[in-house]
């Protein structure tokens, strides 16, 4: 007989939370591994990147996927230079907004959904925004460093 505390902690039924149901399906078919985290957000990992799904359902249902990456000491502990590059990438892209909370860079994208809306193709497509947009930041942040060392230099 198996021990009844190693079953798998399957998700509730997907009429309880229908987005976050469509999601689980969506990753599934595309070959990850998707868990429901105990914040209720669906987690996977795609390029060894750890990702989230937040849905939220009402009067709208919106799908928010995100990340977060601890900022490290490779990167400037300015905190100004962190959001300036934060501000710049939610700026220049669509979708995708970037955030500073206590060290951690949070990207995420965010979509309105609908009924008949593709969360698969949304859901592959703002997934590799969001690693974009990571690497995106890291370069716009040492990017500026570089670039106020050189000024610098010549002074």
């Amino acid at each position: 007989m198996t021990d009844p505390t190693s079953l798998p902690n399957f998700p509730p039924p997907s009429s309880e939370h229908p987005l976050r149901g469509r999601v689980l399906d969506a990753l599934i078919d595309e070959g990850f591994e998707p868990n429901i985290d105990p914040d209720g957000d669906v987690a996977f990992t795609v390029q060894d990147q750890q990702m989230f799904v937040r849905c939220m359902e009402g009067d709208f249902t919106i799908m928010r996927i995100f990340g977060q990456w601890q900022v490290g000491e490779d990167v400037p502990q300015d905190a100004l230079s962190q959001f300036q590059a934060c501000n710049e990438l939610t700026l220049r892209l669509n979708v995708v907004k970037a955030g500073i909370a206590n060290g951690t860079l949070v990207v995420t994208g965010e979509h309105v959904v609908a009924p008949e809306t593709d969360v698969k193709g949304l859901l592959v497509v703002t997934t590799q925004l969001v690693l974009s947009a990571v690497h995106l930041w890291h370069e716009t942040i040492m990017g500026r460093t570089m670039d106020e060392d050189a000024g610098t230099e010549q002074s």
